[in-house]
């Protein structure tokens, strides 16, 4: 169970990104996660913003420094330093806009060009709540996901559904890669435990909502 903590101590900095096209909600997945707001008059990210959040998972505390950066093209020459030392990626498109979900592959492209090959990714399908206009069914983030061995998650961060869940997962899958690094390196003290066995799935809902670990990430 995850618990928040104060920003001024912490026992990992563990650095995020936030991608995906310009307009899908990338930035109030941020505000949602750290600050608990949403802003409707929310502009487009121009360069890069960061915002911090700790919480305790297990008995260490995880500080996320997590980086947002602009969808569109003329942003692009800034990808290198902000892929740099990232150790966890949400990789976001807007269910309502079919062509944000067909850009998927060449942002996950381009982070797998940029980041290690144990970078834990989740890709995220926002604006769940727009039901009426879901343009991406689930089973297609899904079946995407299933191919390219990474966690999948529905959000909404008006409604705040999913948001806190799927950040704190991605945080947690990269701590039980550091704790399994540790203990394969004889640093048997840091911790016990390990990563939940692959094809595990989690319910995280009451309403039967499930994330699934696919294969990916392992060491």
């Amino acid at each position: 169970m995850a618990g928040y903590r104060a920003d001024d101590e912490y026992d990992f900095l563990f650095k995020l990104v936030l991608i995906g096209d310009s307009g899908v909600g990338k930035s109030n997945l941020l505000s949602r996660f750290t600050k608990n707001e949403f802003n409707l008059e929310s502009k487009s990210t121009i360069g890069v913003e960061f915002a911090t959040k700790s919480l305790t998972i297990g008995a260490k505390v995880i500080k996320a420094q997590i980086w947002d950066t602009a969808g569109q093209e003329r942003y692009r020459a800034i990808t290198s330093a902000y892929y740099r030392g990232a150790v966890g990626a949400l990789l976001v498109y807007d269910v309502t806009r079919h062509v944000t979900f067909e850009n998927v592959s060449r942002w996950l492209k381009e982070l797998r060009d940029h980041t290690d090959p144990n970078i834990v990714v989740m890709l995220i399908g926002n604006k769940s709540d727009l039901r009426h206009l879901v343009a991406v069914p689930t089973e297609e983030g899904k079946n995407f996901a299933e191919r390219e061995a990474l966690y999948f998650m529905e959000t909404s961060a008006l409604e705040a559904t999913n948001v806190e869940n799927a950040f704190t997962e991605v945080l947690t899958q990269i701590h039980h890669i550091v704790v399994k690094k540790a203990v394969e390196g004889g640093d048997e003290g840091a911790t016990s435990s390990s990563a939940p066995p692959k094809g595990e799935t989690i319910n995280i809902k009451n309403d039967g909502s499930t994330w699934k670990r696919i294969g990916c990430c392992s060491s």
